[in-house]
């Protein structure tokens, strides 16, 4: 029997950190599905657009060889609804959102993974704008 897992990101500035957690969340089944967060809904939860496009972090994440399928989310509120259309066995997401998404354990397996140390996006971005700003 086949499982599908879910996970959920911004996914900007692609970094080692993003390829780690989604190279550990497809060990957890056959199938990864990934959704994106849309650009409002990004603003909508950081404040900020993001550095790449919707459109380019899409294809970003489309081309890793882990993952099966990616779609745009729109809406942190439709979380149980894009697991359940996407038949997920298990959503799997970074330890920083540790029992965040526990509600979700009715209809799937939850699961949260310790994130690269020291890597993220931010500082990332933080980064270059102080190194080469």
């Amino acid at each position: 029997m086949s499982r599908t897992v879910i996970t959920f990101g911004t996914f900007d500035v692609l970094h080692v950190g993003h390829l780690r957690i989604l190279r550990r969340a497809s060990a957890y089944g056959d199938r990864l599905v990934v959704g994106v967060s849309s650009d409002a809904l990004n603003i909508s939860k950081k404040g900020r657009p993001p550095v790449f496009s919707q459109a380019e972090r899409i294809e970003l994440i489309s081309a890793l060889e882990m993952v099966d399928e990616v779609f745009v989310e729109e809406s942190l509120e439709l979380k149980r609804d894009y697991i359940v259309g996407h038949g997920a066995d298990v959503l799997v997401m970074g330890d920083d959102w540790e029992g965040r998404f526990d509600e979700f354990r009715d209809v799937c397996e939850v699961v949260y993974l310790p994130r690269t140390p020291s890597v993220s996006t931010t500082a990332v971005i933080e980064h270059i704008v102080t190194n080469h700003g």
